[in-house]
């Protein structure tokens, strides 16, 4: 079981293909929706956030987050779409992309990138 927060997201599915539903879900209201995608092999993030919140979803393949938040650190995999991901703002992440992958982001916050925090935890 994962230290950090994920959503199993509703998800309907019958032999002409599967929806998910995202309504409600969110424990945020997102003002800000992006997706990253042909970053195969590539690790990107790096970061916390002094104030926003992110809900991170795998849309296709396979992109595994590396999530520290001071306390404990782990990996969590996302690789499937029903499958949501909780970054809080005192979460250090970096997101490594699988082939194919792409990785929708929601944000509780526009971009601002004053609010960044750009150095990590020390190992302790």
């Amino acid at each position: 079981m994962s230290h950090f927060a994920q959503l199993i997201l509703p998800t309907f599915s019958d032999p002409r293909g599967s929806l998910t539903v995202l309504d409600g879900s969110l424990p945020f209201v997102p003002v800000r929706t992006y997706w990253i995608y042909g970053a195969d092999g590539q690790t990107r993030g790096g970061h916390r956030h002094q104030h926003t919140r992110q809900a991170l979803i795998a849309i296709n393949g396979s992109i595994t987050i590396y999530m520290n938040d001071g306390v404990t650190a782990e990996n969590v995999v996302l690789d499937q779409p029903g499958k949501c991901l909780l970054v809080e703002p005192k979460d250090w992440h970096t997101m490594t992309f699988g082939k194919g992958s792409v990785l929708m982001v929601m944000s509780s916050h526009p971009y601002d990138r004053s609010e960044y925090i750009d150095t990590p935890y020390e190992l302790k």
